[in-house]
């Protein structure tokens, strides 16, 4: 494990991330993600932004990705409601002798290598341990570690995203946070070809009439705006899959099988729980700035096509 010392303290580094990933389609958000890491002057500074989207669409592919573009290490910090400030920077262990040792976290890592770091469901994280990472979000980039008494200024090739879910078990990040974590970089639902091309690339082997069901399952669940995601397709394939080695029977009985018991009996019911979600607010649609201050039709509303 490499160290480092900081201020006569010596830190133990966080291992990146070592999975080799690809982005295949969707090219909008990974081009807006590395323009957020671009540095036009000697004295700009990187954009954190945010990518939202549903569950199991890739945000956190998506950022390894872009890391991997720019021939940098990858940290993964996942983010939770249990996640304390000292997680977030530098944690005391005990170490082999009997001595305390100070662990650095992933992001902190990433601070010190010149890496990048992703926050993982940061929306998940309370306010205090958002308010630790305030000095890194802004012109300072920096934190400060209580627990080993030093400050830590991030390297300038340190670049950092959040992803964030859109679903109810979140936190609701204050605003002074926000302003921090911008431009937002919206993750939809991919389109039918590269959806097949996400399907086919993942699982090689798996036969084409199995991938074609799970391709026209997910694309009627993105039509109607629900939160099935690919994630959720390829498990079901896998399990098919292996369902069908145990107990041979046609694919579309074999999947219809897998994805009730991974997404449930509402899978079925696809058009009724749309329905449902938009009665009860869960569906609300994309809004733009324009669409605060024009209406739709308006010649001068810029969101109009």
């Amino acid at each position: 494990m490499k160290t480092a010392l900081l201020d006569k303290v010596e830190i133990h580094l966080a291992n990146p991330v070592e999975l080799q990933v690809e982005w295949i389609g969707q090219e909008e958000p990974m081009m807006q993600l590395l323009a957020c890491w671009l540095t036009v002057n000697p004295g700009d500074q990187p954009l954190c932004p945010r990518l939202v989207g549903h569950p199991g669409l890739g945000k956190t592919t998506l950022g390894m990705a872009a890391a991997r573009k720019r021939g940098q290490a990858v940290y993964v910090l996942q983010c939770t409601a249990d996640t304390r400030p000292e997680d977030l920077i530098i944690t005391p262990v005990l170490g082999e002798k009997g001595n305390i040792k100070y662990q650095a976290s992933a992001l902190v890592s990433a601070m010190i290598t010149g890496g990048a770091v992703i926050l993982d469901e940061g929306n998940r994280m309370s306010e205090k341990s958002w308010a630790s990472l305030a000095p890194l979000l802004d012109d300072r980039k920096s934190v400060d570690s209580l627990v080993a008494g030093i400050s830590i200024k991030a390297h300038p090739e340190f670049r950092c995203v959040v992803t964030m879910n859109e679903d109810d078990s979140t936190f609701e990040i204050p605003d002074y946070i926000m302003s921090r974590i911008q431009p937002a970089i919206e993750l939809p639902f991919p389109k039918a070809e590269e959806e097949l091309r996400i399907l086919r690339y993942n699982l090689p082997s798996a036969p084409e009439e199995l991938i074609n069901i799970c391709l026209g399952f997910l694309q009627k669940a993105h039509d109607l705006d629900l939160p099935y995601s690919i994630r959720d397709g390829l498990n079901a394939i896998r399990f098919a899959q292996k369902l069908g080695m145990l107990r041979p029977a046609p694919w579309d009985k074999l999947f219809s099988q897998a994805i009730s018991q991974i997404v449930g009996q509402d899978a079925f019911d696809m058009e009724d729980v749309a329905d449902r979600r938009r009665r009860e607010g869960q569906h609300l649609p994309n809004m733009q700035l324009g669409d605060f201050f024009f209406d739709e039709d308006s010649p001068l509303n810029p969101d109009k096509d």
